[in-house]
């Protein structure tokens, strides 16, 4: 497993009302839940500001490489009605830190 961080932003389907006032934001909300309870997703949360805005939002996954991470995140509800775009995808490679993030994915 390698961790990764992940860029996602608001695409043509994203409601220039903020992330709650989304359709489908409960089933976006239970989706992203099962990948973190799965381990797959580490951390994820929008990017300061940016929740009332134009939504970006950083992900941090343990996968096996970024075809499982876009296959993965293709599954979103907010994928499916282009809510969500996927824009880098990138191996991260901890070096401060890394002790804690080892200790609390035991």
């Amino acid at each position: 497993m390698s961790l990764y961080s992940v860029i996602r932003v608001a695409g043509p389907g994203f409601l220039e009302r903020g992330i709650a006032a989304q359709p489908d934001v409960a089933d976006h909300a239970t989706f992203m839940n099962g990948l973190a309870e799965e381990g797959l997703i580490l951390f994820a949360g929008p990017l300061a500001g940016t929740e009332t805005g134009r939504l970006r939002v950083l992900l941090i996954m343990s996968a096996d490489g970024e075809d499982e991470v876009r296959h993965r995140l293709d599954d979103d509800p907010w994928v499916r009605t282009d809510r969500l775009v996927i824009t880098s995808i990138e191996l991260w490679n901890v070096i401060v830190g890394a002790e804690r993030l080892a200790a609390s994915s035991a």
